[in-house]
């Protein structure tokens, strides 16, 4: 009995010990991620940086030089079409002026008033030669009825009458000149009024009104001001058209054309609005970006099949350019794939073990990769192969 026990022992401690080597010595499978390759739809997206801006936007200037009354309209205030007063212009007050500048025009006063003296006096004297030549036409009328004297020299007294009496009119027509003139100068000697005391009288110079039905997008000269021709005074439009700008690079630019389908995300709205691209800028500019690299940029814009009401002028927005689409892609996460050489790769789970599968890859997005060549649908794929992984490896679901 005890020769038998010891038997029992010696091969239980026996199959342990083997046990034991062969568990530590068999293979055992890594843990791995996994995905099944399958068809479905599949597209591809530019997505860049926008902004919403009113389709027609009109900046209201003022179309004369002159004084601007302080502004009252408002953004955001609606404005009606030749009904909406945007701003009213005033005539522009004199300029301030110095001692010498007042001595001076004070000089002038002087000269324009000895000036209506003299022309007075020469008023005075041909009024008095134009009375005798009158007089002497007058008795020379009596003296040819008799045949005293000829008719000749009836005609050299009237001859004299009517000259006399357009150098009278020349005298008048010198003192009118002469006070004119010293009303100019009066005019220049008045000085501008004191500061605040402006009131509008309802006499307006110029009224300017809004172009268009719409809405203010901003007020540039909002206190009263001197202005010159040309300032502008507000921006108006219709925030109910609007379209979205969006810069791409240029080497993106050759993928969209107009007509190509888009989407509007991160506007603020719990939807995306759909839209689609009408035009792509035939020139390129120069952008810096965050990282500090030049970039040469295209600006393509797109309209709005849809207009949200919070939506306005000057937001940011997101916008997703669709370029590729396919009803019925195969494809596999991008995390499947890495590079062999030369060449795209996965590996398949056949067996549970792991096979290096080289692949034709066609488009990509930021989650999928169409797969053209080495995968049918429903072939299991690792995810993030790590560097245990290889060639015939044995694998498990993680």
């Amino acid at each position: 009995m005890a020769t038998w026990l010891k038997r029992a022992i010696l091969v239980i401690l026996a199959a342990l010990v083997i046990g034991g080597f062969w568990l530590a010595l068999r293979e055992r499978p890594v843990p791995v991620d996994m995905a099944v390759a399958q068809a479905g739809p599949m597209a591809v997206h530019i997505e860049e940086e926008g902004v919403a801006r009113v389709r027609d936007v009109y900046a209201v200037s003022a179309p004369i030089a002159g004084h601007l009354d302080r502004t009252t309209i408002e953004e955001g205030q609606s404005v009606e079409a030749g009904k909406t007063v945007i701003a009213s212009i005033q005539p522009q007050d004199p300029p301030l002026l110095d001692e010498r500048t007042i001595a001076e025009l004070r000089a002038s006063m002087e000269a324009a008033n000895s000036a209506i003296a003299l022309a007075e006096v020469d008023r005075t004297r041909a009024q008095m030669a134009y009375d005798l030549a009158t007089s002497e036409y007058e008795r020379a009328s009596r003296l040819a009825k008799t045949r005293v004297i000829s008719d000749s020299q009836l005609e050299r007294t009237y001859s004299d009458m009517k000259l006399k009496e357009a150098e009278v009119a020349s005298a008048e027509a010198a003192i009118k000149l002469r006070q004119a003139e010293r009303e100019s100068v009066a005019a220049k000697l008045k000085q501008p009024e004191s500061v605040g005391s402006r009131r509008s009288n309802g006499d307006c110079c110029v009224e300017v009104y809004s172009p268009i039905d719409g809405v203010v997008l901003s007020v540039a000269a909002r206190s009263e001001q001197s202005v010159t021709q040309g300032v502008k005074i507000a921006e108006i439009g219709d925030t109910s058209n609007l379209e979205v700008a969006v810069d791409l690079l240029s080497s993106d630019a050759p993928k969209v054309h107009p007509g190509t389908r888009a989407s509007i995300t991160e506007w603020g709205g719990e939807k995306d609005i759909p839209a689609t691209v009408r035009l792509i800028e035939p020139s390129a500019f120069t952008k810096v970006s965050a990282l500090g690299i030049e970039e040469q940029r295209v600006n393509a814009i797109i309209d709005l099949e849809e207009v949200p009401e919070r939506l306005g002028h000057g937001y940011r927005v997101i916008a997703r350019i669709e370029i590729w689409s396919s009803d019925s892609a195969l494809q596999v996460p991008l995390g499947a794939l890495f590079r062999d050489g030369s060449q795209w790769a996965v590996f398949t789970v056949r067996e549970e073990r792991a096979t290096m599968t080289p692949v034709g890859v066609g488009q990509l997005n930021d989650e999928t990769a169409q797969i053209l060549s080495g995968l049918e649908a429903g072939d299991r794929v690792i995810l993030y192969p790590s560097d245990l992984v290889d060639d015939g490896v044995l694998v498990s679901q993680r």
